[in-house]
């Protein structure tokens, strides 16, 4: 069995059945679990220390799922999954623009859930080291290029170096500190009010991928991952 036991997941699920498979199924697993059944107590909960991932169901009895789901990013952010009757696209989609990193509709496979559980915490895992070396060091290296961001300065394995504007270095540079994640566009443009139909994310992305050589039909380095945003597939190292 592959354990987990310094992890905290906080369950926001209302309905005490529903709430008690969910902690025993991952709990076989070594995963502690926190049972909350109101968006106030997680959301107070995750001030006080922010867990590891919430799972959250929509239909509360005090507000809404997807406002919950808004407040915690705001407040306290971490990894995100909706567990939910509601089997909506226009829920799904808006669940993953506020930031939730999966979907998964009741009634629900308990062995399911904890694969769901395991693949979301690895991909934070992966992308955590390289979070804090991009917070201390200024020169990225990835797929045959290398970043300065201290002067947005883009520079090809051929040393060709490629303007970028402000815009495209901010942009990449949220890609290179979070690689192998999915980022919603509300994450990609810094905002928290964006709105779902808002493609001025998706202009930028173009554009950056025609500087960085990646074939807007087949791309390789920036992948769209449909209904949830965009995904960096590549190694990056930090100098």
């Amino acid at each position: 069995m592959n354990r987990s036991d310094n992890t905290v997941i906080l369950v926001l699920e209302d309905e005490v059945d529903i709430a008690r498979l969910i902690c025993s199924s991952l709990a076989e697993y070594g995963f502690r679990c926190e049972h909350v059944s109101t968006g106030g107590q997680l959301l107070g909960r995750a001030r006080q220390s922010t867990p590891d991932l919430c799972i959250i169901d929509l239909g509360l009895p005090d507000m809404d799922g997807m406002q919950v789901v808004r407040e915690l990013q705001e407040g306290s952010p971490c990894a995100v999954l909706i567990l939910t009757g509601r089997n909506d696209v226009t829920d799904r989609v808006l669940g993953l623009e506020l930031g939730a990193d999966d979907y998964i509709v009741k009634p629900f496979e308990p062995r399911e859930l904890v694969a769901r559980v395991r693949s979301i915490l690895r991909r934070y895992q992966r992308s955590a080291p390289a979070e804090a070396e991009a917070s201390e060091r200024n020169l990225a290296i990835f797929a045959g290029w290398r970043f300065d961001k201290g002067r947005h300065a883009l520079i090809a394995d051929d040393g060709e170096e490629i303007a970028l504007s402000a815009a495209e270095a901010a942009l990449l540079l949220t890609l290179l500190r979070r690689p192998n994640k999915i980022l919603s566009r509300e994450q990609l443009l810094g905002e928290r009010d964006v709105d779902p139909f808002d493609r001025s994310i998706d202009v930028r992305i173009s554009r950056l991928r025609r500087k960085l050589r990646d074939d807007p039909q087949s791309p390789k380095l920036i992948k769209t991952v449909y209904g949830a945003g965009y995904l960096f597939s590549a190694q990056v190292a930090w100098e």
